[in-house]
């Protein structure tokens, strides 16, 4: 039983990972014009095979433990006025962790968020200050694929454009809080910055750089094979991204991804390919 406990631990503890992750490549700090539609669809792979233990000591999985997630999304950005946006992120996934006489697969719709983003202010339209409410609907039955809670964020954002040694440039920085309702939280703080610049005089190619991290808190601490997710845990991570833009409607990132360090978490690497159209 103890052994399927700490299977059970990093399974579940890397899924959450997974999806905090996953983040979109458009810079959501910037506004998007009234009665216009942004959609991002994305695809995102993880890899995982150690981990960090509550004392921060990295360790290989037990028994050549491998944790593996391909997941699915659609992000989407409606303006509704100069003021306002609403929001909306879909996500699906499918988990598999293996080890040495042991297999699980769980696969499906995790939390739909939905919020509302309000511009407070900007300097000279080219630095603004954002803060968006979400609301968090589980939409699945299944105890593996997340705390089966409703949940609520508060998150702030500061974005701004200039230029970097003759470049386009921009930066976004993001704070957001988030708290489920659920038995013993968790209370959850997601952070992260992102610094891009232009590769061309037509604005075609660019590359950016995100450094970010989540922390969690919960007065559960213990781990058992009836506990939906790890709620207890902390990690920071780094990532690259290059950029191609097609047409004023159209683009694509591929972002690829580590963690750095962490506290009861995987050590996880990620790959993903975001897709930027703006229908209307």
């Amino acid at each position: 039983m103890r052994l399927k406990q700490t299977q059970l631990k990093f399974l579940l503890a890397a899924l959450l990972l997974v999806m905090a992750a996953q983040t979109n490549s458009y810079a959501g700090g910037f506004p998007v014009r009234p009665k216009k539609l942004l959609l991002s669809p994305s695809v995102a792979y993880f890899f995982s095979d150690k981990g960090w233990d509550a004392n921060r000591n990295l360790k290989p999985f037990a028994e050549n433990g491998k944790f593996t997630s391909w997941s699915y999304s659609l992000y989407s950005e409606y303006g509704i006025s100069r003021r306002f946006a609403l929001v909306g992120m879909l996500p699906y996934v499918v988990n598999n962790y293996t080890q040495t006489g042991y297999k699980s697969l769980n696969q499906g719709f995790t939390d739909l968020e939905v919020g509302l983003r309000y511009y407070i202010a900007n300097i000279d339209y080219k630095y603004y200050f954002t803060v968006q409410a979400t609301g968090i609907v589980p939409l699945y039955n299944n105890i593996n694929l997340g705390y089966k809670s409703y949940g609520s964020e508060v998150k702030l954002s500061f974005a701004g454009s200039g230029h970097l040694f003759g470049k386009n440039s921009y930066f976004t920085i993001e704070n957001g809080v988030r708290q489920y309702f659920g038995d013993s939280g968790p209370f959850q703080d997601r952070y992260n910055g992102t610094y891009g610049i232009t590769l061309d005089r037509r604005f075609k190619h660019q590359l950016s750089v995100s450094v970010g991290g989540f922390y969690s808190a919960s007065n559960f601490k213990g781990f058992s094979p009836n506990q939906s997710t790890n709620k207890d845990f902390a990690f920071n991570q780094a990532s690259l991204s290059y950029g191609y833009t097609f047409t004023k409607k159209f683009s694509i990132f591929l972002t690829a991804g580590t963690f750095i360090n962490g506290r009861n978490t995987g050590d996880g690497r990620s790959a993903s390919a975001s897709f930027i159209l703006k229908p209307f």
